[in-house]
């Protein structure tokens, strides 16, 4: 395996951790707005809140490791993505402050502030909404170089393009249906029936809005970049085993039994149809710009950026293990019973 392969693998796993992470908490936030306003919080507040107190600190730490990686990696990326991306940066940035804020003081402050729930609930649709844009832009057609070197996003064609939004709605109902499978799985082992009869119906709601917008994104890139779908189809398999993975998670939830592996399945279904769509976007990370292998860092400079990278790749999953062992999955903790002897 290359240098250029192994770092883009590497960075590739972080952005899967960040999207499974974040789409637990971002869809476990809109669930604790959309419950408050349906008046049915009390079902799932006590276990939304257990699993949002640890561990939403940490959920940007996959997409930090990423982001810092990939600009040591490649900095052509910089030049590319950093002017195009900066009215969408821009908003991603203020929605992520906002979420922060007003997740304390919504579970800190003023428990039953409905306002400062929608705020954290929606900003947590909004930012999967925001951070999609790159992906599409990757697709290339939305950046333009003037004669002069400018890198030029042109918003009007990205705002009326239907890929764009297919990409919008994929990340939306894809962020729900992480987060209701997940949350079914961990109301099931605080033995909490009521929740986990709420958070399954919303996990088989969400199920085929899912699929759907994949194959609609497929027929997308199609039209769009018959390039990159021509390599997808000679991956064909990644996707196959995605759908089958989805199967095998709906059929255990509808059979209500073993959350947890269909929980494992979804995983699955998202990190096949993620590896397949990654590995048939090499070598390019920006149409027609940018490639794996003409804008890495020296070697040596991406030597060092390897061993540290999967050093903390190491380092994160452990302590992230050990973060759901020690409190999300603790017999006493995941019932609301005080962990201390």
């Amino acid at each position: 395996m290359s240098l250029e392969t192994l770092a883009i693998t590497v960075l590739w796993i972080f952005l899967y951790g960040y999207i499974i992470v974040a789409s637990i908490d971002f869809g476990a936030g809109f669930f604790s707005f959309f419950c408050k306003i349906t008046r049915r919080d009390h079902i799932v507040s006590a276990i939304i809140e257990r699993y949002l107190s640890p561990v939403w600190e940490v959920t940007n730490v996959f997409l930090i490791f990423f982001m810092v990686g990939l600009i040591g990696f490649f900095p052509d990326t910089a030049y590319y993505y950093g002017t195009a991306l900066l009215v969408p940066g821009s908003i991603f940035l203020i929605l992520q402050s906002l979420r922060g804020s007003f997740y304390a003081f919504a579970h800190y402050g003023a428990r039953n502030s409905t306002a400062y729930l929608f705020v954290y609930g929606v900003t947590g649709l909004f930012i999967p909404a925001s951070l999609s844009t790159v992906l599409t832009i990757s697709e290339g057609g939305y950046i333009e170089q003037t004669a002069g070197g400018e890198i030029v996003l042109n918003m009007g064609k990205l705002l009326t393009s239907s890929y764009s939004w297919a990409v919008v709605a994929l990340a939306l109902v894809s962020v729900l249906y992480i987060s209701a499978s997940f949350l079914t799985f961990y109301a099931k082992r605080a033995q909490d029936t009521a929740a986990v009869k709420l958070l399954r119906s919303f996990a088989i709601a969400w199920s085929l809005p899912t699929i759907f917008a994949s194959f609609l994104v497929f027929l997308s890139i199609h039209r769009h970049n018959p390039e990159h779908f021509d390599k997808m189809m000679d991956v064909s398999w990644l996707f196959l085993l995605s759908f089958a993975s989805f199967c095998g998670a709906l059929a255990l939830q509808l059979k209500k039994r073993s959350y947890g592996w269909a929980f494992i399945l979804v995983m699955l279904q998202f990190a096949f149809a993620f590896f397949g769509y990654g590995n048939a976007h090499l070598p390019y990370l920006l149409y027609p710009y940018v490639t794996i292998t003409d804008s890495i860092n020296s070697p040596a400079m991406g030597q060092a950026l390897v061993i540290g990278l999967i050093a903390g790749l190491f380092l994160l999953i452990p302590s992230l293990v050990l973060l759901l062992k020690l409190f999300l999955f603790d017999a006493k903790y995941v019932q609301g019973r005080p962990i201390q002897k």
